[in-house]
């Protein structure tokens, strides 16, 4: 009978092993791979904001200036009114994403992705047409008549844009996939903009723009009309296909707040004290650092593209189709770029990645400098910005990526965070320099000014965000804190003692139980328990998720771990 018994026992106990053993390698491979469908589908899924975001920095001011003919302060206001609501609206957008459980059996992330839509599709129309019934009042009247859409926008833009960004975190904790997700991200980027130039370009030629007058007028305000309905078009399609191509868990808050009944309290413990909120996220240094790179390199960005076309016609003197077909050139080496960017960051590392991508920025601006009127060098220097914009915006974003770890449950705030000091910067620094614009109208004073804008703003955002990197060489990114705090491997002497497993995320649970942190019961290992990992060494995320207490998984956020 006792034999029986242990031969039971024995055959269960293998049974279970086995199941678990096959669960644990489905569950490896399903977090360091996703399939293609779901990569295609969350790259789409910003294409609406890639969209209207290109004609907002490319042409809105041009738009104004050049067609609606507002003064230079009124437009300035404009796009700052809508720069300091997008960055108030993103870390409150961001803290609620957080916090909610979502509606319409969403879950968090589409629910204010699919709200974002909404917004953007009721007012991004009305920016690029001309005032309804009042297109011949005072421009301070039309101002106020463009005002409320441009606050609706930027509202919805920001809902789309923090519900994607986190989206990414939420999906996988693989860091070499998150690159991946990136890269997929700006690839759709780059072909909306490049959608933005081409199709502008073509309308000049379609609606008899080409040959008849070199310089923009009232009369070219339907091409920006069409233009702007064109792209809400495309970009609703892109984000059904992100909608019924990605899945996202529907949790209730009550589950995230409440532990299940079954788990100890060690578990308990250890999940409450894992986790991050918005406080915690403003007593790490890192979280300003980053942000201050990432401000940086979105304000070379922005910049660069919202006065590029100012650059084209002013000093350059080139006609008005080169607004459309400059940028294009642009945004195919950015393409490129975004195809070879995974690989830099992968073998090269985040920082020298950043290096080479700040380096190609500076020469960039240091080469528009020289140039002359009516020069085909231009097209040059085109492609070397479109190179390091890319690979700077991937690059960053994957530090912020590596920044959250396996914190996504606060992973919205930190992306609203990041986005709220690249918003108000951009739209302080487009106030400047439309505020120290030399005259109302253009004349030659014009011409140098420009040009100074497209050099020095963007290359002193890049000086800037070099010095941010360099605070941040002898730092790992990810990690919180540096003091080692020695804890037991179990509160009972081993864990087959206590009868405790470890998940690879690196929470306690005890069998039967799954993992209170990510509801997985992948095989407990001892090896390499306390390994310091760089930034940069991605196999490891993606290879090695062992019991990282390095995380600082159990005891506090601001202390590293190491198991006696």
């Amino acid at each position: 009978m006792e034999t029986s018994k242990r031969d039971t026992e024995d055959n269960q106990s293998s049974s279970t092993k086995s199941d678990s053993s096959g669960t644990n390698n489905e569950i490896s491979n399903h977090s360091r791979k996703l399939q293609c469908t779901i990569k295609f589908s969350y790259g789409v899924g910003h294409v609406l904001n890639d969209l209207t975001a290109s004609m907002w920095f490319s042409y809105l001011l041009v738009f104004l200036h050049q067609v609606n003919n507002f003064n230079n302060m009124l437009a300035g206001n404009l796009m700052l009114i809508g720069q300091v609501s997008d960055a108030l609206f993103t870390p409150f957008i961001g803290f609620e994403s957080d916090r909610t459980s979502g509606f319409w059996k969403l879950g968090r992330r589409k629910s204010w992705h699919l709200l974002g839509t909404i917004c953007v599709m009721a007012s991004f129309p009305f920016l690029f047409s001309e005032c309804i019934t009042c297109s011949h009042a005072p421009n301070i009247a039309q101002f106020v008549y463009y005002a409320p859409f441009v606050v609706i926008f930027q509202f919805g833009w920001a809902a789309t844009q923090i519900s994607h960004l986190s989206f990414s975190s939420d999906i996988t904790p693989c860091a070499h996939e998150r690159v991946s997700l990136q890269s997929i991200r700006n690839v759709f980027t780059i072909l909306a903009n490049l959608s933005i130039y081409g199709i502008f370009f073509l309308l000049f030629y379609l609606e008899g723009g080409h040959g008849v007058n070199d310089d923009l007028s009232q009369q070219d305000a339907p091409k920006f009309q069409h233009l702007s309905l064109i792209s809400i078009g495309i970009g609703v399609l892109t984000n059904i296909i992100f909608h019924l191509g990605t899945k996202e868990k529907v949790t209730n808050r009550e589950n995230q707040t409440n532990s299940n009944p079954n788990e100890s309290s060690i578990e308990k413990s250890a999940v409450m004290h894992s986790k991050m909120n918005w406080k915690d996220w403003l007593k790490q240094k890192q979280f300003y650092q980053i942000a201050l790179l990432y401000m940086a390199t979105r304000l070379y960005i922005n910049v660069s593209q919202v006065y590029f076309p100012m650059y084209v016609t002013e000093p350059l003197q080139l006609t008005k189709s080169s607004i459309a077909l400059l940028p294009l050139v642009s945004y195919v080496s950015s393409f490129v770029m975004s195809m070879v960017s995974p690989y830099l960051n992968r073998y090269l590392g985040r920082k020298p990645s950043f290096v080479l991508a700040a380096v190609i920025g500076l020469g960039s601006c240091t080469w528009m400098y020289f140039i002359e009127k009516k020069s085909d060098q231009v097209y040059a220097a085109a492609c070397l910005l479109g190179l390091a914009g890319s690979l700077l915006l991937i690059t960053s974003l994957s530090m912020t990526s590596d920044l959250i770890a396996n914190n996504t449950e606060s992973g919205a705030f930190v992306f609203g965070a990041m986005s709220f000091t690249d918003k108000l910067a951009n739209g302080v620094a487009v106030l400047l320099i439309q505020y120290f614009h030399p005259c109302e109208g253009c004349c030659p004073a014009c011409e140098p000014y420009y040009r100074n804008v497209q050099v020095f703003v963007p290359g002193g955002a890049l000086v800037i965000a070099l010095i941010a990197l360099c605070s941040l060489i002898p730092q790992t990114i990810g990690l919180r804190g540096h003091t080692v705090v020695q804890v037991m491997e179990s509160p009972v002497g081993t864990h087959e003692e206590a009868g405790f497993e470890q998940c690879s995320c690196g929470q306690f649970y005890l069998p039967p139980n799954s993992c209170s942190a990510c509801g997985f019961m992948p095989g407990y290992n001892r090896q390499d328990l306390a390994r310091t990992v760089d930034d940069s060494d991605d196999d490891y995320y993606a290879q090695e998720r062992k019991p990282l207490l390095t995380r600082a998984n159990i005891n506090t956020p601001t202390r590293d771990l190491k198991v006696l």
